[in-house]
């Protein structure tokens, strides 16, 4: 067999987290070379996960640019990416997820004619505002695939429910299992701040559908919480964007038990993951995460394209009113048996083996 270039597209942390293992299990591959293009979407967060996997991109297009609009954002990679595909020819490219980085790469190789594998594939809500721009971009993207990576047989349905012929669909696993319990057997030191003998409570938000009164109300339940409950630790690694960092900052600053820092690095927030108690998130992939480490979630949206982890009992949806996030995270503090029944550490996203699962897919098709 000939060898076939193939390109790997990153642009935000998340991105990078789910298609590192693909990108290090086909550099294994003596009939592929791969290219790693990233965008930069997320400069600092992006670099942060490609050092940590060891991974330098070939192609830096450092597009990101400070208050870019999504209409800027996506017209700036249409033309650079397209430049790319121009001066690379590859055989296939690969990209993650629900970026405006993805579906903006999936476009750019329809109009060249370049096939596509979209790796987590298969995600809906069925509702294109919610979460957004997420999915948007993940439909659009599934219209212009040509292979469909999809974690689970749940998101294999929605394709099939799409029209998508079930022959350019394969179920794999989420690549995030693989890189999650690759790093979570690593030795990795403990934060030294914390005290072990309290429980600790890890929070992420930073959905742009929530900027404004949603997040307003997601601050204020967060206060009331650490307000309520001074024997137990916050910990919030906020996003760097204005719209989240200085809402967070005016609300949130000054409390003794609620600890605002930056953005944690990959293996210090698997870390985190690993020792608190539960977690109160809008994250997607935290969703497939922190089930795999036996760690309750409340997901602080209305909906999620994330459904097995709900089904099975490990994440609950509480919404974005402040007067619910508070009940149901109060409920887990408080009630033993509640706890224990959301912590069970069972993950129905994958075994670790997603990437050589999509390796082989790519070597049977070249072959």
């Amino acid at each position: 067999m000939s060898v076939k270039k193939i390109l790997c597209v990153v642009g935000t942390r998340p991105e990078a987290i789910k298609m590192a293992p693909v990108i290090l299990a086909l550099k294994k591959e003596r009939w592929v070379d791969v290219r790693v293009v990233a965008t930069a979407q997320h400069r600092h967060l992006l670099d942060q996960i490609l050092v940590y996997f060891g991974i330098e991109p070939d192609i830096d297009l450092d597009i990101m640019r400070p208050s870019q609009t999504l209409a800027s954002l996506t017209a700036q990679l249409l033309l650079d990416l397209d430049a790319v595909l121009l001066t690379e020819q590859p055989d296939a490219v690969l990209v993650q997820g629900d970026t405006t980085s993805a579906m903006a790469c999936a476009l750019a190789c329809f109009y060249r004619r370049v096939p596509v594998g979209h790796i987590e594939a298969g995600l809906r809500t069925w509702d294109t505002h919610h979460p957004f721009p997420e999915e948007a971009n993940r439909v659009i993207t599934g219209k212009l695939a040509r292979w469909h990576f999809a974690s689970t047989q749940s998101a294999r349905q929605n394709l099939l429910r799409e029209g998508v012929s079930s022959a350019d669909i394969f179920v794999t696993g989420n690549t995030v299992i693989d890189a999650l319990l690759a790093t979570a057997a690593r030795e990795i030191a403990p934060d030294p701040d914390r005290d072990p003998s309290k429980r600790l409570v890890l929070v992420t938000a930073h959905r742009r559908e929530h900027f404004g009164e949603p997040f307003r109300n997601i601050c204020l339940a967060l206060r009331t919480l650490a307000e309520n409950n001074p024997e137990v630790q916050f910990l919030y690694p906020v996003h760097p964007n204005p719209n989240i960092k200085d809402v967070a900052q005016a609300c949130l600053a000054g409390l003794s038990n609620f600890t605002l820092c930056a953005p944690l690095d990959y293996a210090a927030f698997i870390a985190a993951m690993n020792v608190a108690y539960f977690i109160l998130t809008d994250s997607g992939g935290i969703q497939e995460e922190a089930p795999a480490l036996g760690k309750p979630v409340l997901v602080m949206r209305d909906e999620t394209e994330r459904p097995e982890a709900v089904e099975q009992g490990s994440v609950k949806l509480v919404g974005v009113e402040a007067e619910s996030i508070v009940k149901e995270a109060q409920r887990l503090l408080d009630d033993e048996p509640a706890y224990r029944l959301m912590a069970r550490g069972v993950s129905p996203y994958g075994d670790g083996q997603a990437a050589g699962r999509i390796v082989t897919v790519l070597r049977e098709h070249f072959s």
